[in-house]
């Protein structure tokens, strides 16, 4: 095998042929995904080009597994601030300009030096801009509104806001496997 096998991720699809996850997409490093292949926990649903050889065996790297017991998703999302950002769609939730992640940051509504806690309904996304405009301010003391309700999202719609975000590489095979919004070859 070449030294170019770095850049051969396996996408990952639950049992149900969906992907784990759109944002970050769900992706096995070429080594993980022939671990799971000879763990059994994986099929192997498409292939490279390229193969691994040992001195008894060789295999093309897979490009598209699927596991084999389905990953039930209706766990609650952990409270991140990668998630805050995706829940809110990297969109700052008072001015509605859409940032990279790194130019965001996080607001408490009810600030935390008034008794206001680190949670899903009461984090936002915030620019830099907005978030020292409200300062240590309530919303009506800012003058500032919300764009939309606060709330704790479920997996699915972490999942949904994720399709929103395709990301730079895709490989053919992968294709058939992730649906953005984008319109369909006719």
């Amino acid at each position: 095998m070449t030294g170019a096998a770095q850049t051969y991720p396996a996408l990952v699809l639950n049992a149900d042929f969906r992907p784990l996850s759109y944002f970050p997409l769900s992706l096995w490093s070429w080594q993980d995904s022939i671990k799971a292949v000879f763990l059994d926990r994986v099929n192997i649903v498409s292939e490279y080009d390229e193969v691994v050889r040992s001195p008894s065996f060789e295999m093309k790297l897979p490009s598209v597994i699927s596991l084999k017991h389905y990953v039930s998703l209706d766990r609650r999302p952990a409270f991140t601030r990668f998630n805050v950002f995706l829940r809110d769609s990297f969109e700052c939730q008072y001015c509605g300009d859409d940032f990279p992640a790194e130019d965001l940051t996080f607001d408490h509504i009810v600030p935390r030096s008034r008794g206001g806690r680190t949670s899903w309904d009461n984090v936002v996304t915030a620019c830099q801009e907005c978030n020292l405009a409200k300062g240590n301010r309530m919303l009506g003391e800012s003058g500032m509104h919300l764009l939309r309700p606060v709330e704790e999202p479920t997996t699915y719609q972490l999942q949904e806001n994720g399709r929103c975000f395709p990301p730079n590489f895709l490989h053919e095979s992968w294709r058939d496997f992730l649906y953005w919004d984008s319109e369909l070859e006719s």
